[in-house]
């Protein structure tokens, strides 16, 4: 069979970018205040499961909804399953927006919106290579499956529930990284330390609140003070703006005086790519006498866990020859005088550490602050030695369709649910040389880009199942 694979993707351009414009208006941010028995998870994941599921049956595919947190689009038949895995839940859209996050804009070759690079785009791109088989009249000799889960933001539920009550496909790729290809994933463990709620007279912390979820970098902290001297703390206020790589304002009310800082969120794979508010924040309240436990609240995340996004200050950095250095992402923090403070840090973390050595080094640090931490989550370190078929097969389509024939696969920080397999990589679609926006404000993809993964997923999803 003879498929010119660019200029299909060229032809399927307008038709793909009106599907995508649909996936983009529905705000798939994991919800579990608004959990009901028809949305496990809230209602926009599984509306953005449902949808990209009724593109398929518009199209002819198969399809199946695993309990509206999961489902599948089946093409083809035969003893093995591929499986490509995407996700159709997004992060929250955060501040600094300058388009509607939940409304596709395109510009200057560009399609702004959330989900539009992590993974509505590439995932659609995936389904459109699928779709150039079918209307090819391709009958593959292995059956392929389109899983879309609805929290890979989060919890891996819908993800985790197809392998609960399906078959673990045979081999296959996630949608959701970047090209090259990805044959190693970090292991992936977050952990809470938690605060008591005791404070000070002279300077009180009544409320100090950064992050929205663990693997995201805060772009923004607001914190709430009561003082022994307002206007020097003000002052002292303005002169750490002037200082630091960070902006902010501040104002006096009623309860006291209110502090806002805004860094730059980004993914927590690589920290240093984000500049973060939360421990910035704690790194200007850390000068003042606090007392109790607000103190400790502070202190830690001031001088224990700011600016070190590779944990040498607690000791838990460690670097591997083939997966590289760990590291740390604070994620979330809050305090308030009723329930206290909690610090919610992420990690990265390669082969020759776990996360029960990280669990012990975070909690001998904390230890000093007089608080308690526990693990919440834990997956361990992904491999897929380059020599498998999978991996040369994706490899050589790479380099065919776009000439870069001196990139290699890599290990990332990132955790996509090709773990999930043990023949499992990720493969695209963010290109090299284009800027990583997901999980940050006006996160963007080239329409070209995404045209170009639809003819690598199409090739690809051919050589491997044509035999």
């Amino acid at each position: 069979m003879t498929i010119d694979w660019k200029q299909t993707a060229q032809d399927y351009k307008q038709a793909y970018l009106n599907d995508l414009k649909e996936l983009i208006s529905i705000k798939s941010v994991r919800d579990d205040d608004h959990q009901t028995k028809d949305y496990p998870l809230g209602e926009g994941p599984t509306k953005a499961m449902l949808k990209f599921l009724s593109f398929a049956e518009r199209d002819g595919f198969t399809t199946k909804n695993l309990d509206n947190i999961v489902g599948y689009i089946e093409y083809g038949s035969g003893e093995k399953t591929m499986a490509l895995q995407a996700h159709a839940d997004v992060m929250p859209a955060g501040d600094g927006w300058e388009t509607d996050p939940f409304e596709m804009v395109e510009k200057d070759g560009f399609v702004f919106g959330r989900g539009t690079s992590d993974d509505k785009g590439p995932a659609l791109a995936a389904y459109y290579g699928l779709k150039m088989l079918k209307d090819h009249s391709f009958m593959p000799h292995t059956k392929i499956r389109l899983i879309i889960g609805t929290d890979e933001e989060s919890d891996w539920t819908g993800m985790k529930h197809y392998f609960d009550v399906e078959p673990e496909p045979d081999f296959g790729f996630s949608p959701d990284a970047e090209f090259p290809l990805i044959n190693g994933e970090k292991g992936n463990a977050t952990y809470v330390t938690t605060f008591g709620h005791t404070n000070g007279s002279d300077y009180t912390l009544k409320q100090f609140e950064s992050g929205l979820r663990p693997n995201m970098v805060p772009g923004n902290a607001d914190a709430l003070v009561e003082t022994g001297d307002n206007e020097k703390f003000v002052d002292a206020f303005t002169r750490f703006l002037d200082e630091n790589p960070v902006a902010g304002d501040v104002k006096a009310t009623g309860d006291g005086i209110a502090l806002h800082i805004t860094g730059k969120a980004a993914h927590a794979m690589e920290p240093k790519n984000g500049v973060n508010a939360g421990t910035y924040m704690a790194t200007f309240l850390n000068q003042f006498p606090f007392e109790g436990a607000a103190k400790n609240f502070i202190a830690f995340l001031a001088e224990d866990l700011h600016d070190d996004s590779r944990a040498t200050k607690i000791s838990a950095d460690h670097v591997d020859d083939i997966m590289g250095e760990v590291t740390m992402n604070v994620g979330i923090m809050k305090f308030d005088m009723q329930n206290g403070g909690m610090v919610n840090t992420n990690f990265r973390y390669s082969k020759g550490t776990d996360d029960k050595q990280i669990l012990g080094k975070l909690q001998k640090a904390a230890g000093k602050h007089d608080a308690g931490v526990n693990e919440i989550s834990n997956m361990g370190t992904h491999y897929v030695d380059p020599s498998d078929p999978i991996v040369s097969t994706l490899m050589t389509v790479y380099r065919e369709q776009t000439g870069d024939t001196t990139s290699k696969p890599e290990v990332v920080g990132g955790g996509t649910y090709a773990r999930l397999m043990k023949r499992g990589v990720a493969f695209g679609a963010l290109f090299p040389g284009t800027k990583d926006t997901m999980h940050q404000a006006n996160e963007f993809q080239p329409i070209d880009d995404l045209l170009k993964a639809m003819a690598i997923y199409g090739q690809s999803i051919y050589e491997l199942t044509v035999k």
